[in-house]
């Protein structure tokens, strides 16, 4: 296991150990957290030998995002206990359920933007990011990728989506809003760890804003044509006091904004080579040749035609797709 995460599970483990005995010496009888307390106490213990991050049963690595998200664990997933495995099924079930609450109303629509997403987690739980928010008459949409898989991912996805919800609903401008989020998610994440995010803010009169830091490129599709608009920033949580370039477009009714994520671009066929990767071009071929379609319809076209690519082989990637249109200016 890497040092940064051990210093960081070393200082996270030690906070513990002070609220705990905080807790205690208001009720020294509660053998609940004398209990944690020893687990806190036998974890730290771990740390000083160097023994920490291995599992008691075969003395091999435990899965990082399992000791991210409970850093108590003392056994790799190969030896848990039929009741341990058990309680981690449920806890996995849990935060799918609690992830996909998460997830923007289907089918949103305002008087000037139809819209429509396909998300598609791996496992359990993902550690993708979609989102659509309606305020003061104004759409914003937002897709994003957080590095790593599993539930130190999901995690930081739903510290995204609170982070971003809490401050577009006290009406701070994008601009601000993404500075503010990528500071919380540079003081909380651990080192190496980022977030890939396209987002925007979408005007009843087709006015677009679009902020990219280090994802994919946005698709803008209509008459005949497909606009790019490439990353111009480094990803969410790389260095706190950056700047997010904006990208402002007009859109005509009609035209269609496409996002996705790498769950995407990276589709390949393991029965042929690996290194042919569905790519973006050919998502804007299709993107191209398909824009007169409704945002609906237009992912169910992306999500054949790749399934005709891969030859119907199962993603390797979290996938998420986010189409909105406009749809023109209502009087």
């Amino acid at each position: 296991m890497a040092s940064v995460e051990v210093d960081f599970l070393h200082s996270q483990l030690e906070q513990r150990k002070c609220r705990l005995e905080a807790a205690l010496a208001l009720a020294p009888s509660n053998i609940g957290l004398a209990g944690l307390l020893r687990e806190v106490d036998s974890a730290l213990e771990r740390m000083a030998k160097g023994t920490y991050g291995l599992c008691e049963e075969c003395h091999d690595c435990i899965e990082t995002d399992r000791l991210l998200s409970n850093p108590l664990v003392r056994y790799c997933l190969d030896h848990l206990t039929a009741t341990g495995r058990a309680s981690l099924q449920r806890d996995l079930d849990l935060a799918s359920q609690l992830q996909r609450n998460l997830l923007p109303q289907c089918g949103l629509s305002t008087a000037s933007w139809q819209t429509s997403y396909h998300y598609a987690p791996l496992g359990p739980v993902s550690g993708d990011y979609c989102d659509l928010i309606v305020s003061d008459g104004q759409l914003f949409f937002i897709l994003g990728d957080v590095s790593g898989k599993g539930v130190a991912a999901s995690m930081l996805m739903a510290q995204l989506h609170a982070l971003f919800r809490s401050l577009i609903g006290i009406g701070l401008p994008l601009s601000q809003i993404i500075a503010h989020v990528n500071r919380v998610f540079c003081q909380s994440v651990l080192t190496g760890l980022y977030a890939t995010l396209a987002c925007g803010q979408a005007k009843q009169t087709g006015e677009v804003e679009i902020h990219n830091a280090g994802h994919l490129p946005v698709l803008v599709a209509g008459r005949d044509k497909v606009h790019r608009v490439d990353s111009t920033g480094f990803p969410l949580g790389m260095f706190q006091e950056t700047e997010f370039a904006v990208t402002r477009l007009q859109l005509e009714a009609g035209d269609t904004l496409f996002l996705y994520t790498d769950g995407l671009s990276e589709a390949s066929n393991p029965a042929r080579n690996q290194d042919d990767e569905y790519g973006v071009d050919r998502l804007a071929h299709l993107v191209r040749g398909q824009a007169a379609l409704s945002p609906t319809e237009l992912i169910s076209a992306c999500l054949n035609d790749v399934s005709a690519f891969t030859d119907s082989s199962p993603y390797a990637d979290d996938l998420t797709l986010l189409a909105i249109r406009h749809v023109g200016v209502v009087a």
